[in-house]
């Protein structure tokens, strides 16, 4: 189950509808081994589609480096799909590569509702898992 913050979930889903028709990408930074999102990290689809995102090589490496000094791991990985459903395409499944990210899809297909759903990708498998948005995390 991913547990994220609604601040969290309305600023992906803003970064989603900004950058429609092209897909948005980004991820949740956030505290080592602590499966808990902190801090949104909005990226440049380098791709510039409506139906492909890729992380620009340059800010990825910029990011990884600084997620690596900060004891800090993505524990979201978010994308949108602008005109089908928050469902990883085969595209998207080849390219997960963070064995412990949550990854979420965010459909803005209609403009005035968003889909926003969490899979984990494991070796191909993909599995969908329940999302509890809250105001703030258990202290």
């Amino acid at each position: 189950m991913l547990v994220i913050r609604a601040d969290l979930v309305e600023a992906m889903v803003a970064h989603a509808r900004a950058d429609h028709p092209d897909e948005a990408c980004g991820i949740l930074a956030g505290p080592e081994g602590a499966d808990r999102p902190e801090r949104f990290v909005p990226m440049v689809n380098a791709a510039r589609s409506p139906t492909f995102y890729e992380f620009d090589s340059d800010e990825h490496l910029r990011l990884w480096r600084e997620l690596d000094a900060a004891d800090e791991e993505p524990v979201v990985i978010y994308h949108s799909h602008t005109a089908t459903e928050a469902y990883p395409s085969r595209t998207d499944v080849s390219f997960a590569s963070e064995p412990n990210a949550h990854y979420v899809l965010i459909s803005t297909r209609d403009p005035q509702v968003h889909d926003l759903r969490s899979y984990r990708i494991l070796d191909g498998v993909v599995t969908e898992e329940p999302v509890e948005i809250v105001a703030a995390y258990p202290a």
